[in-house]
Formats: C-alpha cells, structure tokens, sequence
C-alpha cells in the first residue's frame, strides 16, 4: 500500500506541470465565458476592467510583497515606461477585449485567443526581436503558422456555412436567439466586434514583447505585474469615469454574476494562473506552455454551446483548424530555433573548453 501511494506521488509530481497547464486552460475558457455573461447582463465592459484589475492588484499584492528578486530601485524614468507599458497592453487590450465580446461569442473570443502567438511573432519579427530565416523550413513554418493563424481568426469570425446539428441539445422550437447570451447582432457589429478582438490581441502581443525589454530592467516579475495592474486600475478608473459620467448605477456591485466575473477574472486569472504559468515555464518553457493554448477554445465552444446556447457552424471549425494548424506550425518553428540555439552553445561551450587546454598545456 505505501508502494502504490508513493508511486501515485511520484506520478503526480512528475506530471504536475500538465495538470497545472490544464487547470489553466479551464481557467481561461472561464474567464471568456464568466465574461460574456457579465457583459450580456447589463454590466458596463468598462467598469468591468476597473474593478478586475482592482481584484488583480490585491490578488498579487502578498506575492509583490514577499518576491525578494529584485535588483533594481524603482526608478522615476522606470515608472513612467511601466505606465505606458500599462496603458498598451493591460488597460486598452483589456478594455477593447470587454466591448468586443459583447458584440461576438465567448467561442470566438477563446479562439481569437489563439492569434497571439502569431501575432506576436510577426511583430517581433518586424522589430528585429525575432530572426527569421526563410532559407530553413522551421523558418518557412513560423511564417506560414502565422498567417494561417490569422486566416483562421477572420474565416471564424466572417465565415459561417450551415450549422453543426449534433450541437444543437434544445428542441427546434424552442426560441433559443432570445437567450440574453446570444443576443443576434448585424453584421456590421460582429464585424466590428472581431476587429476590436484582433486590436486587443495586438495590444496585448505588443505588451508581450515589452515585457522583454522591462523585465531586464525590474526581474522581479511579481512586483512587475503588480504595479502594472495598479497602473492600469487608476487608467481604467479614468476611462470608465468618462464614459459612465452620467449612469452612476454602473458601478453597483451585488451578489451576482457581476462580482463572480470580476472576481474570477482578477482573483483567478491573473492571479493564480500566472503564478502557475511562472512555475511551468521555469521547469517546461514557454513553447511547452503555450502549446496548450487551443485547449481553452475546445473548452469554451462546448460549454458555450451547452450553457448559454451557441450554435456552432462549420466556417468556425474551419477557422479553428486553421488556427490550430498555424498555432502548432508557429510552435515547431520555435522549438527548432531553440535547439539550434542550445546546439550552437554546445558548440561554442566545447570550442572553449579546447582552447582552454590548449592554452593549459
């Protein structure tokens, strides 16, 4: 018996960091739908971000607190690149991602998701932060996976074709578009609402790329996080002040799903999925991390369609397969680059090593 139950923990701890990935994933598809409902509820998309990036603040305050890694004072010009890093990639990305998803589905929001990487890339590679070598084929994949990621983004969002039957649990005639989640809107907002997605997604790619370049500065990451999130409550604060000026019943919280949302979003998102994500990726990598990606879109278009009745039609297959596909082709060409680098510092460690002997004798 006590064979069987240490065998169960070393199996446990050696795949912890696919269970923690997976957990992450749930969490994010969450997040998409717990958001949604807020939103399709009554509740401002702007007052939304104020108060989760205040749930987010407090969340990461004890961890800032007690993060002892860092080696840098907070410098004046230090703070005023953290405020603008803020207002790129936290406040504007988190404000158009709540006006967006109320014009699309919580399905398309997950699966715009997965155009980060992609963009990311591209936007690396147009800053010189990523190389590119076309003359390689993992070079060729990152560029194909990238606007194959794209393409599937717009085919989800633009393309429809018939609807896939086997989704559809409630009865025919049963009037399911009158659901408060499946609001039916024009064409023009849901093309609005898909533009928006992607400028949030861009926002949030370009705020990825800072953190590079701002984390060199001020390593100790929780600290980071934690002012940029108290950065972005005061700018959100201002944002949706001006916009809700006139209907002060916006900031009303109750026990609803209003303060489930933007507890969850802050508390659990942010909160604790970042902390796992800092964990895996120190023991597995970034590309192990992001690989699970595509997970939170299956989550969310199953319970989309069974919680709040979204029908699934066959351009959002196609445009998931797409996604999925240069998602996967992005993160191959990646982990090539990463074992040409580490192949190349073997053999600059080994050059090193044979000159040193050389000097020696």
């Amino acid at each position: 018996m006590k064979s069987f139950l240490l065998g169960c923990v070393a199996t446990v701890e050696k795949n912890r960091p696919y269970f923690a990935m997976l957990f992450i994933q749930f969490m994010y598809a969450g997040m998409a739908l717990l958001s949604k409902a807020a939103i399709s509820k009554g509740m401002s998309p702007y007052v939304f971000v104020v108060y989760r990036q205040a749930f987010a603040s407090v969340a990461l305050s004890p961890f800032a607190f007690f993060d002892s890694k860092q080696s840098a004072p907070l410098s004046c010009s230090l703070l005023c690149k953290l405020f603008l890093v803020s207002l790129v990639g936290l406040t504007a990305s988190s404000n158009l991602y709540c006006v967006s998803i109320n014009y699309t589905s919580a399905t398309f929001a997950a699966a715009a998701t997965n155009t980060v990487p992609a963009i990311t890339f591209i936007m690396a590679a147009l800053i010189r932060v990523e190389s590119i070598s076309i003359k390689r084929v993992h070079g060729l994949a990152k560029i194909l996976g990238s606007v194959l990621s794209l393409a599937g983004a717009i085919t989800f969002a633009l393309v429809k074709g018939p609807s896939l039957g086997f989704m559809k649990w409630y009865p025919e005639n049963q009037n399911h578009s009158s659901h408060l989640l499946t609001t039916v809107h024009s064409k023009v907002d849901i093309v609005r609402g898909s533009l928006m997605m992607l400028s949030a997604n861009t926002a949030w790619s370009l705020w990825l790329i800072l953190q590079g370049f701002v984390v060199k500065q001020y390593p100790a990451k929780f600290r980071l996080t934690a002012i940029q999130c108290l950065f972005s409550f005061m700018q959100s604060t201002v944002v949706a002040v001006a916009v809700e000026r006139n209907n002060p019943s916006a900031w009303r919280l109750g026990w609803d799903i209003h303060l489930l949302s933007v507890a969850y979003c802050g508390v659990i998102v942010t909160g604790i999925c970042y902390w796992l994500q800092v964990c895996t990726i120190e023991t597995k990598g970034p590309v192990f991390t992001a690989m699970f990606t595509p997970l939170a879109l299956v989550i969310t278009a199953i319970f989309s369609a069974i919680l709040w009745k979204e029908t699934l039609y066959l351009g959002s297959v196609a445009g998931t397969i797409l996604l999925v596909v240069g998602l996967y082709s992005v993160l191959w060409g990646k982990s090539k680059d990463g074992v040409k680098g580490e192949n190349l510092e073997a053999e600059q460690t080994k050059e090193e090593t044979r000159l040193e002997c050389l000097v020696q004798h």
